[in-house]
């Protein structure tokens, strides 16, 4: 059988949201696994042209656009789903969109993928830990009831609750990741943001609490996660995606200062503290690894390392 053969026999692989941060890996990890992949992105949306010479093919489809995405989903036809397009940013100022995108936006998704003639085996829904609010049990497991304290935690929650009316006709996992990072992503985000400082090689940064303690991953073991959960296909699961692992700020500053070879000033912005800060979030893996097995980890120092090497290369070509 020629090459050409064994792509089209390859399975097909739909990923909504696909320029973005965490697209990128996503189909990275997809395609390594033997997919053709598809991805939406909306109208003007800036998508890395790697992920284009890569072999991914791009098709215009806004969450909002029930006709687009109807369209979007005949043309692939997908054996799996992956769905991450959304509002993503806690502090994003614009609280409808949050909503709109979030919650009807998937509904959306769903309504079409039910309606096509070809089901999927797999379809995963990206939620987020946010949803546990400031959960005081100690290490969180899928248990703990919700206590979302932002809108975007709670628009997330309303997905999962919308996505329930398909779990009859449509295979769905849904994962609540944890905090993750990793080359690439905005420094809107809280790492990136102190990566860039020490990158530049700033002498003072301004943030929030830095007591706050975080379960972070890195990206790639993030999508490996994904990757795995589909392939497994556990039907109606909701599952945490997360080291198990909490780091505070302090911490984290204190890898960077090694990694740079000196310290930063830290200067607290009355901005940056939130009035709903969670102040510890960290995860259970224990149903992730029960579903998917043990994975290697990426330390959270080598992630920084990497991240740091990847900026200061940036900086100096620039």
């Amino acid at each position: 059988m020629t090459r050409s053969n064994d792509r089209l026999r390859a399975p097909r692989a739909l990923i909504t949201g696909v320029g973005g941060f965490t697209g990128r890996y996503m189909a990275a990890r997809l395609a390594a696994d033997g997919y053709r992949i598809w991805g939406t992105a909306r109208a003007g949306e800036a998508v890395d042209d790697a992920n284009v010479a890569g072999g991914i093919t791009l098709l215009p489809a806004d969450l909002l656009d029930p006709e687009a995405l109807a369209h979007a989903v005949e043309t692939v036809q997908p054996d799996v789903v992956v769905h991450l397009a959304a509002v993503a940013n806690v502090a994003n100022g614009d609280v409808a969109r949050t909503y709109v995108v979030n919650v009807v936006g998937t509904r959306n998704l769903l309504d079409v993928l039910a309606r096509q003639r070809h089901v999927p085996r797999a379809v995963l829904l990206a939620s987020s830990a946010n949803i546990y609010g400031n959960a005081t049990s100690g290490v969180i497991n899928e248990a703990v009831p919700p206590q979302p304290s932002n809108d975007y935690a709670v628009s997330k929650l309303a997905m999962e609750y919308v996505a329930k009316r398909w779990n009859a006709q449509l295979p769905l996992v849904i994962a609540r990741p944890f905090n993750y990072t990793g080359v690439g992503q905005s420094t809107d985000f809280l790492l990136p943001k102190i990566v860039e400082h020490y990158a530049r090689g700033d002498r003072t940064i301004s943030l929030g609490n830095t007591e706050v303690s975080r379960d972070f991953s890195d990206v790639r073991d993030v999508v490996d996660a994904y990757a795995k959960l589909i392939a497994a296909a556990p039907r109606g699961e909701t599952v945490n995606v997360c080291s198990g692992t909490g780091w505070t700020l302090d911490e984290v500053l204190a890898m960077l200062s090694r990694i740079a070879g000196y310290e930063i000033e830290v200067k607290v912005d009355p901005r940056f503290v939130r009035a709903n800060e969670v102040r510890h979030l960290v995860g259970s893996n224990a149903k992730l690894r029960s579903i998917v097995g043990d994975a290697a980890r990426t330390p959270i120092e080598g992630t920084l390392r990497w991240m740091f090497d990847e900026a200061r290369k940036r900086l100096n070509t620039a």
